[in-house]
């Protein structure tokens, strides 16, 4: 745990929160800005900042947690899909510095679902600039 910092309180019950999921490694609580009805947050309890420093472990218990819930959200809310989605970096929208994975239930009805697409998925990119970027992050990760 890190002193101030909100998602280590929450999961250490010192700051309340609507629970979902409890296991030794994970915390699941509701996410009080909800982007559909029923998203939620699954955190690990030991602190990591973000994506980049995240314990091997304690990333693979938090995304399995967050895909036991998924799976139960198909049954208990008849949702029509579910996003995960991670923020590493203020520039990629994080505001809280606690890893997080953020559990989406998706569903046709507009009225429990607010959260858009922010980009055009079948927009093609340039063949020479996506060439460039698979080669110099190969290279990084055969020196990595």
């Amino acid at each position: 745990m890190t002193d101030g910092c909100l998602f280590c309180d929450i999961a250490a019950g010192t700051i309340p929160s609507r629970p979902v999921a409890t296991t030794e490694t994970t915390y699941a609580f509701m996410d009080i800005h909800p982007a559909s009805d029923g998203h939620l947050l699954v955190v690990p309890r030991r602190h990591s900042t973000d994506l980049r420093d995240i314990e091997p472990q304690d990333l693979t218990d938090v995304t399995l947690e967050a895909q036991r819930i998924a799976r139960a959200m198909f049954d208990a809310w008849d949702v029509d899909g579910v996003n995960l989605l991670n923020c590493c970096g203020e520039d990629a929208w994080q505001s809280v510095f606690h890893f997080h994975l953020h559990v989406i239930p998706r569903y046709r009805d507009k009225g429990k679902d607010r959260l858009v697409l922010p980009f055009e998925p079948n927009v093609p990119g340039d063949p020479d600039v996506m060439n460039d970027l698979s080669r110099s992050l190969s290279d990084a990760l055969k020196s990595a």
